[in-house]
């Protein structure tokens, strides 16, 4: 049983860290700060980088402003464009590591099985057999990262290469081929965008139109990255602007009150660029979506309508039957033939720490407290699970904004509420059941006035038929991350070990 962090140092309470993506890291670098050295992050992968070390197909980018998809004390003045490339944003956090010294406090391949609370502590076990144990328990594993593959008949029939999005081949040949995608989310229109022209076909199967929203694709020169260099006050402009704060409070509004204007000035704009993109009349209607704006995640693409009329492009909206060998079978019966197929059709959302098995106070399993939806008090704590923090965990802030911004903010919260384990007041500290449960029917009661609910389909939409995401602006999520209403929580004390 090991009691200590990786690099032997120790002050202040030992953290154990759940993954090393953009939040993991981002615990890291924050305990550091404090000059807390006393921590382990577990991944589950080879390297660190999270979704953007597990994605790597073609066409790859954040479709949030490359200089907003970074640390607020870490800007990179050499992102090579407005929208960066996935393979950019790794390269990135690769950099967080070394420059905040977090190498010696990452144990790579170690997937985690069980978190135990016992005796005032976690107690973790990874799939190979390794213990730890730990006051503080960070699960930073992010919410696309079991890929989802839909339920058609026959998917393993297929004769030729057929792969998940987040798990490419990169072996398999993908020029002059016969290319299959399956879905139209966001991963799906940066595939077609990448692959139109290089396959000699390439069919898009469509079961839902998307609203598609331009954004500059602006490359950044030589002279460009020089400035941010020299002045980080435009890479603040970039992060700040004000049309993107205009935009952003539009798109709230359309979210939040579906029957204000700003929701019919949204679509209107979304619509105008589908047609002014968009030639061909038959075309254009299979692209025009037959639901409100902003009730799926809104789409961020420069070239998806073109790439869409590239004359080797198709979109088929046709009605999957099976997979076959030689290629999708249509409910009308048509056999569209393939070579490759690739599957965009998403992530399971609702996983987040599962599968692993976490057991907090008296013995509650987190499976159980979930077995409807899964829960968290403003999307960070547990009730019975103390000193355990969820970063971007369930019902937080998912939809068009920086992620990093999200984790950091809540990062900030949880280290105020952690403070008087610190102080030794308590052992423990976490939510009670009835703070969570008002927030829930808050959460639930302003869930159901969005255009989330408008009635789409997205992975947004929980079990219980409501969006599992912040439902209020984002100036009210500021607020409540600024300070823990202590009130909300209960203290535990020393608990006998078995």
């Amino acid at each position: 049983m090991s009691n200590s962090s990786s690099n032997g140092e120790g002050n202040g309470l030992r953290t154990i860290i759940i993954g090393a993506g953009m939040a993991g890291l981002l615990a890291g670098i924050k305990l550091k700060e404090r000059g807390e050295n006393d921590f382990t992050i577990y991944e589950k992968n080879d390297g660190v980088g999270g979704t953007w070390k597990e994605n790597t197909y073609p066409g790859l980018a954040c479709d949030v402003p490359a200089h907003a998809y970074t640390y607020s004390f870490a800007y990179n003045p050499e992102w090579s464009s407005f929208l960066a490339p996935g393979p950019e944003i790794r390269e990135y956090f690769e950099d967080m590591v070394e420059r905040y010294g977090l190498e010696n406090h990452i144990r790579f391949n170690s997937e985690i099985d069980t978190c135990e609370w016992r005796g005032g502590q976690w107690h973790i076990r990874t799939k190979d057999g390794h213990e730890d144990v730990g006051q503080v328990l960070v699960a930073a594993t992010g919410v696309l990262h079991h890929p989802n593959f839909p339920k058609i008949e026959g998917l393993d029939d297929f004769a030729g290469p057929s792969f998940h999005s987040a798990r490419w081949d990169h072996s398999v040949q993908l020029d002059g081929k016969r290319i299959g995608v399956i879905g139209t989310g966001s991963t799906g229109v940066q595939i077609v965008g990448a692959l139109a022209g290089r396959a000699s076909k390439l069919i898009q199967f469509q079961r839902t139109a998307q609203y598609i929203m331009s954004r500059p694709g602006v490359a950044y020169t030589e002279e460009d990255k020089r400035a941010f260099r020299e002045d980080p006050s435009k890479i603040e402009m970039i992060r700040d602007n004000p049309r993107s704060a205009e935009f952003r409070n539009l798109f709230l509004e359309a979210i939040l009150k579906p029957e204000s204007t700003a929701l019919d000035d949204l679509e209107a704009m979304l619509i105008q660029n589908l047609e002014e993109s968009v030639k061909d009349p038959v075309l254009l209607e299979k692209l025009r979506p037959n639901y409100r704006a902003a009730c799926k995640r809104l789409i961020f693409s420069n070239n998806y309508y073109e790439a869409v009329q590239h004359p080797d492009v198709e979109i088929e909206t046709g009605a999957i039957e099976r997979i076959e060998p030689e290629g999708v079978r249509l409910k009308d019966g048509t056999l569209v033939e393939l070579d490759v197929l690739v599957l965009a059709t998403g992530f399971k959302a609702d996983q987040f720490v599962r599968p692993m098995t976490i057991t907090g106070e008296g013995g509650m399993d987190l499976e159980e407290l979930w077995s409807q939806t899964p829960r968290a008090y403003y999307a960070v704590t547990v009730p019975n699970f103390p000193n355990m923090v969820l970063l971007n965990g369930p019902s937080g802030p998912v939809g068009n904004f920086s992620l990093i911004d999200v984790a950091e903010a809540q990062w900030n919260y949880f280290d105020q509420l952690i403070e008087p384990v610190r102080k030794g007041e308590c052992l423990g500290i976490a939510p009670t059941m009835e703070a969570l449960d008002a927030y829930d029917v808050r959460r639930k009661e302003a869930a159901a006035k969005t255009v989330w609910a408008s009635g789409c389909k997205s992975w947004y939409i929980g079990d219980d038929g409501l969006p599992q995401v912040w439902s209020w602006s984002m100036d009210h999520f500021w607020d409540v991350m600024s300070k823990p209403k202590f009130d909300d929580y209960e203290l535990f004390e020393a608990i006998a070990a078995e």
